[in-house]
């Protein structure tokens, strides 16, 4: 009886415990009706490319921003530039240098609501081995279920170290690239 007892007791604290947890953490990123795409310009001619494969760990409750929470990261060696030419030199030390940097990563540090579904999200954005703080600028819309997050963050290639060497020269490549992006979410309480 006492085993049945503090059995019956042990899952009834797991039911409450799963069932008690915020919504946030059930939040999950869609990855097939997502993307993550970048557009420099080489020569002044915008060349457009995207990641194949990223993911996102989200905790956002608009009502609670302080306590909201992003970290996001890319497999570098998914991207693609739509050409095996110029796709194969992504990976090299110059440009990505996925051997030694397989992934970049961004964590939030802080959200601030600006008004109509829009919002700023400080963090750190990490891209080969460097650091940098950023402010992503966003926009949350929802259709049922699906909360989608989009904006633009433009970066600069030479502050984490893209396109070393010779393709350091911003008349051949542009410094800034702008990083645009579309996530879909799961999971997220209304805005």
């Amino acid at each position: 009886m006492m085993k049945n007892t503090l059995l019956l007791s042990t899952l009834t604290m797991a039911l409450l415990a799963v069932t008690s947890l915020p919504a946030a953490a059930q939040q999950k990123l869609l990855p097939a009706q997502s993307e993550l795409v970048f557009v420099a310009r080489q020569m002044g001619v915008p060349i457009s490319g995207h990641f194949k494969k990223f993911d996102a760990q989200v905790s956002f409750d608009a009502t609670k921003l302080a306590a909201s929470k992003v970290t996001f990261t890319v497999d570098m060696g998914s991207a693609t530039l739509g050409t095996p030419e110029m796709d194969s030199e992504l990976p090299k030390a110059p440009w990505f240098n996925v051997p030694k940097f397989a992934q970049a990563s961004f964590a939030s540090s802080g959200f601030k609501a600006l008004g109509g579904g829009k919002y700023e999200v400080a963090g750190q954005l990490n891209i080969k081995g460097q650091a940098r703080d950023v402010l992503v600028p966003l926009a949350m819309t929802q259709s049922g279920a699906v909360t989608v997050v989009t904006g633009v963050l433009p970066i600069k290639r030479l502050a984490f170290k893209i396109g070393d060497g010779e393709w350091a020269d911003t008349s051949m490549v542009a410094d800034e690239v702008q990083v645009k992006f579309k996530f879909s979410l799961t999971g997220v309480g209304k805005l």
